[in-house]
């Protein structure tokens, strides 16, 4: 693994007793409400044949969904193998074991080895990353017609969280950290990649955007 981030860091945070919890959680309530809305925007944007890359999807629920909708292919990218076994069983349980591709990658250290795909999805994943502009650009530059990330609101409530959350993994001397981005540092990558903004929408914790190519993007009010 090449990159700004060591594995070690991310293993210690996500671990396979962590993994099994989200896929006991998916079987047993389905998707979460944020992630429920990463479908129905990507469905609302038209997802029938498309090929999906989703990067540190976990044990892979999105990307289930969206192959349910009507998605043909999914590449799901993660920096460390915990999540491998229950996505794996999640595949086989739902017959898809064959359109989903499973890499250990970072792609903001090697975008050209990942083909670009229709849609791109970064579910709570720029705020686990350091290098917003390495990753979230490189994700923006294998985006042929949709990207959609959502990311912690910039507000005191949300950095007294991620204050907290940092401050318990450092004395738990684990290297992992997280981040909150202001909107305005997100939207500027996604523009200088040659990607427009196409919706938004603001929970109490979390934000959605939604980012189409310049050539696709619907045109901006006055």
């Amino acid at each position: 693994m090449t990159g700004c981030c060591d594995p070690r860091g991310y293993e210690a945070t996500f671990t396979p007793r962590f993994a099994r919890r989200l896929a006991r959680r998916y079987r047993r309530r389905g998707l979460d409400r944020l992630t429920a809305k990463v479908v129905r925007r990507c469905v609302d944007h038209g997802i029938e044949g498309a090929t999906v890359l989703e990067i540190g999807g976990g044990v892979g629920e999105l990307h289930l969904e969206l192959l349910r909708r009507g998605a043909a292919t999914a590449t799901n990218l993660e920096l460390v193998g915990t999540y491998e076994r229950d996505a794996a069983e999640l595949l086989a349980e739902a017959g898809m074991t064959g359109r989903v591709r499973r890499r250990l990658l970072d792609l903001a250290a090697d975008p050209a080895a990942v083909e670009p795909a229709d849609v791109v999805v970064l579910n709570r994943v720029v705020c686990c990353y350091p290098d917003l502009s390495g990753l979230l650009g490189a994700a923006a530059g294998r985006a042929r017609r949709l990207l959609v990330l959502t990311y912690p609101r910039s507000n005191p409530f949300t950095r007294g969280l991620m204050a907290v959350e940092n401050g318990v993994t450092a004395l738990l001397g684990r290297p992992y950290r997280a981040f909150v981005r202001p909107p305005a540092e997100i939207l500027a990558v996604l523009r200088a990649h040659g990607l427009e903004p196409a919706g938004s929408e603001n929970g109490a914790i979390w934000c959605l955007t939604a980012a189409t190519p310049v050539s696709a993007a619907a045109p901006r009010p006055a």
